[in-house]
């Protein structure tokens, strides 16, 4: 099964946990202190090294991750034991993502051509947040390949609203006219 199959469960459970002893908070902010640990590429390398004893891997932990949620260490702890801390970052992202969607909060990705000014950044969450029926945070990104236009990906939707990929609806439909004759 893939990790990122792995992650969203691991994920689901710790939600249904934190809402369960209304700790939500709590485990956000320490999803994202294990998430920017392990994002140091030497330390995750040495976490995952099957050389490098556990004992030796469990004090490193503790030194780095101080303050942390006792439930939330042990999952670093059974992470580490069966090798997929490498997927802790899926983890905090699925966590955050249940979290959003429990307080009716959408997060939208934004590719434009050009970048967005406030006043236009705030219409276009207003109009996706109408599309949608909920909240929605926009995390804007700016790749001029596009051409112009706009690419939302809001949840599972991906709406296509660029001029490249109308250019090349338009291409298609040219060429598929052109064979008809």
């Amino acid at each position: 099964m893939p990790k990122k199959a792995y992650g969203r469960r691991y994920a689901q459970a710790i939600f249904e946990l934190a809402l369960e002893k209304k700790e939500l908070e709590r485990w956000q902010s320490d999803l994202q202190k294990i998430s920017g640990v392990v994002a140091d590429g030497e330390f995750l390398a040495a976490l995952e090294s099957p050389k490098i004893p556990f004992k030796k891997k469990s004090e490193l932990l503790f030194q780095r991750l101080t303050d942390l949620n006792p439930l939330a260490m042990n999952l670093v702890y059974l992470l580490v034991a069966r090798s997929g801390i490498g997927m802790v970052g899926d983890i905090a992202a699925e966590y955050r993502r249940l979290l959003d969607s429990y307080r009716g909060i959408e997060q939208a990705e934004v590719i434009t051509a050009v970048p967005l000014d406030e006043n236009d950044m705030k219409k276009l969450t207003e109009n996706l947040s109408a599309v949608v029926g909920k909240e929605v945070v926009v995390k804007a990104e700016v790749d001029p390949e596009i051409i112009g236009g706009i690419i939302a990906r809001i949840g599972g939707k991906l709406l296509d609203g660029s001029t490249r990929s109308k250019l090349a609806a338009l291409k298609r439909e040219l060429v598929g006219t052109g064979r008809k004759r």
